[in-house]
């Protein structure tokens, strides 16, 4: 029985004979169609297809805390370190003067410091005030020095980094209001010079 030839299998990958220009050279490879093409994306500086935007609702934390101002609440006040001397009502005042000595000796400025006595006046602040208290505050605003005042009048002194408190005697609510003034004044140090027993009393009074 003879043989019926197999009749050649064509591939789809195959492709027929490639048609030859008149000049005589091979055409090309024809490419695939490309598909549709995407939209380009909008150039930088050129605005895109306008679309409605949902409104934000911007919550707590996307909203930045303001900053207060001038006229915005104060910082919390810093707690002063306080150093206690102990020392006699009439030995209180020298030790004012060997602890303002000590803290110039360590480099301290002399308008750093401001001294308090809750009992007899300090012999420069009576001197100075003999002249009257103009030229007295005058010295204390020029803050160039160490200034020395009592516990009547003290509340009109500014703070300093470091005042020192002479319990040199006087009545105790004296010495309850030159400790609370001065741990309001003091912005780093206090020093108060007296009768331990008396000054914690005071202090842990709430001073």
């Amino acid at each position: 029985m003879p043989l019926i030839p197999e009749e050649p299998q064509i591939h789809e990958s195959a492709q027929g004979p490639r048609a030859t220009p008149a000049s005589g050279r091979t055409a090309p490879t024809p490419r695939p169609v490309p598909g549709p093409r995407p939209a380009a994306p909008p150039r930088p500086g050129r605005p895109g297809p306008l679309r409605p935007v949902p409104p934000v609702q911007r919550t707590p934390r996307d909203v930045a805390p303001a900053k207060p101002g001038p006229s915005g609440p104060a910082a919390p006040a810093v707690t002063p370190q306080i150093q206690l001397i102990p020392a006699s009502a009439e030995g209180a005042l020298d030790a004012a003067e060997e602890s303002v000595d000590l803290l110039l000796e360590s480099g301290r400025a002399p308008g750093d410091v401001l001294v308090i006595t809750t009992g007899a006046q300090h012999p420069w602040a009576e001197h100075e005030l003999s002249f009257g208290e103009a030229s007295y505050w005058a010295q204390h605003d020029a803050g160039d020095d160490v200034f020395y005042t009592d516990a009547a009048i003290a509340s009109r002194a500014a703070s300093r980094p470091v005042v020192v408190v002479a319990v040199n005697g006087g009545p105790t609510s004296a010495a309850a209001s030159a400790l609370s003034l001065a741990h309001s004044r003091a912005a780093a140090l206090l020093i108060v010079c007296g009768d331990p027993q008396q000054i914690n009393a005071v202090l842990g009074a709430g001073v």
